[in-house]
């Protein structure tokens, strides 16, 4: 089934219902306006840019091309990690360690599933490493900084109890027990949401966009199950990593609780 291509011209029709949602949002005085219409712009720049970028890595294939957007790909979710934490640590902390969840959990669960799962030849082919490294990351993104936000929210609202729990005779890892397993849990939840209502629900958009690009449907099925179940363990394993080091750096080396290693909202 051939594909049927969209002309710039026919997107910019489709952006007239953001146009139409933003004029709706500054007369009801929601405040959302100008955010909508920025997205909406860098969206249309970076996806035009990113195709761009992967029709030149496509026609390359080469190893260290695709290890170079990987890394800029890594290190930019590190920075929306630090941005959409509330309190987050201090100087390269906060960077480093949610750059480290993810590069753990995210690289090793796709080459895993590229290697053993899907196996291109080579292992490394475009087609398949950046999208699905692109899924993982941008999910474990979202599970780590919400599991890093809540491990810090938390500890600032219930110093108290900590620091009792301390003088009590516990150790960094019991007193923060409760919280830490709140902020995992926190960090899982959405990608939990997201298998138990796929395909009832909703369809989800690797499938759907095989399907539109005219991959029999049970193909595309498989798939997405592949990639729904490598990003739920990619971000768990990630919420979880980040949870432990962002826990033991709120303690120094007498386990006392260090607050003044976060910064304020």
């Amino acid at each position: 089934m051939e594909v049927i291509d969209l002309a710039w011209w026919k997107l910019g029709l489709a952006a007239l219902l953001i146009l139409a949602l933003a004029l709706t949002s500054h007369m009801a005085r929601l405040g959302v306006s100008r955010s909508l219409l920025i997205a909406t712009v860098r969206t249309v720049i970076q996806l035009a840019l990113i195709g761009l970028v992967l029709e030149a890595l496509f026609a390359s294939s080469a190893f260290y091309w695709i290890a170079l957007l990987a890394l800029i790909m890594l290190l930019v979710a590190g920075r929306e990690v630090v941005a959409r934490q509330g309190r987050r640590l201090r100087g390269w902390w906060a960077f480093g360690i949610g750059t480290g969840a993810m590069f753990v959990s995210s690289f090793t669960v796709t080459v895993l599933a590229l290697t053993v799962v899907i196996g291109p030849d080579p292992w490394y082919a475009p087609q398949y490493a950046i999208p699905l490294l692109g899924m993982m990351l941008g999910n474990t993104m979202t599970g780590v900084s919400l599991a890093l936000d809540r491990l810090n929210d938390s500890v600032w609202r219930q110093r108290a109890v900590i620091e009792n729990r301390l003088m009590l005779g516990q150790t960094w890892q019991q007193a923060l027990e409760d919280i830490r397993r709140d902020a995992m849990r926190s960090g899982m939840m959405p990608s939990i949401n997201a298998m138990a209502a796929a395909g009832i629900v909703s369809l989800p958009g690797m499938m759907t966009g095989q399907i539109l690009a005219g991959s029999p449907p049970a193909v595309a099925v498989k798939y997405q199950i592949l990639v729904m179940l490598i990003i739920t363990a990619g971000t768990g394993f990630g919420a979880v990593m980040a949870v432990g080091w962002g826990g033991r750096r709120l303690f120094d080396e007498r386990e006392r609780l260090r607050l003044d290693r976060l910064i304020e909202p």
